[in-house]
């Protein structure tokens, strides 16, 4: 799908560098243009990219490129082949970042290394990806992790329950160890939990998936991560 994607871009990159090789700057006037051309759209801002007439608009957490008409856009990712680096997944961790502070990590499982770099995972109990995610990273060295329960009762109508007798375990981690790495059955519940609490945060945070992941420094990321690649991530601070 990406190289589908490509293909446009490539197109749109040749005729932006060929046409626009005298006045491809972003000024106001481009901004005025590109808005006027496109306001139906909520645009959140418009800034130049690392192609001359290319240029990057946001609109809510997504962004997307348009060329200085605001005439053509395109939806797609837009790629470094010199470094192999996916320009716009670095841009889109970035614009998308958490707060770290607004995580209440007191309502939260912590597991790993105490002195580790820290890492938050919003997870359901019976979410494939997420089994697989501690699958992964089970007894991992050097990262501290902070687990939210969140399950997502849509997919997972049982979730919920296990959710409940994993954060009222005695021993929460390995309850949920038990659960999602041993696939066991446990028993419990009854007590307070902060599993409602949990999913008012997600909501606020545009959180809708599991597992999603966020860094100390507010970068989210999803998916079953190695933990070689989890590690490697954290460690990435900008």
């Amino acid at each position: 799908m990406r190289l589908l994607l490509m293909i446009p871009m490539l197109l749109l990159m040749a005729a932006c560098t060929n046409a626009q090789k005298e006045d491809t700057g972003l000024t106001p006037q481009v901004k005025d243009q590109i808005r006027k051309a496109n306001s139906d759209l909520t645009i959140d801002d418009i800034r130049e990219t690392e192609i001359p007439g290319l240029y990057e608009m946001k609109m809510g957490n997504n962004i997307y490129y348009i060329d200085r008409t605001g005439k053509y856009l395109l939806s797609g990712h837009l790629f470094d082949t010199s470094s192999k680096q996916d320009l716009t997944a670095a841009r889109l961790e970035d614009i998308n970042r958490i707060d770290w502070k607004l995580l209440p990590l007191d309502k939260a499982i912590v597991s790993g290394d105490p002195d580790g770099m820290a890492v938050a995972v919003f997870t359901d109990p019976d979410c494939p990806y997420c089994r697989q995610l501690e699958k992964n990273i089970k007894g991992i060295k050097g990262v501290k992790v902070y687990t939210f329960l969140f399950p997502l009762t849509q997919l997972h109508p049982d979730s919920s329950r296990k959710a409940e007798a994993i954060w009222c375990s005695k021993n929460q981690h390995e309850a949920m160890t038990s659960v999602m790495v041993e696939d066991k059955e446990i028993k419990g519940g009854g007590c307070k939990t902060p599993i409602a609490d949990i999913a008012q945060l997600a909501a606020r945070l545009g959180i809708q998936g599991t597992p999603t992941l966020i860094s100390a420094d507010g970068r989210k990321r999803s998916g079953a991560l190695p933990a070689d690649t989890l590690k490697d991530w954290l460690a990435q601070k900008k």
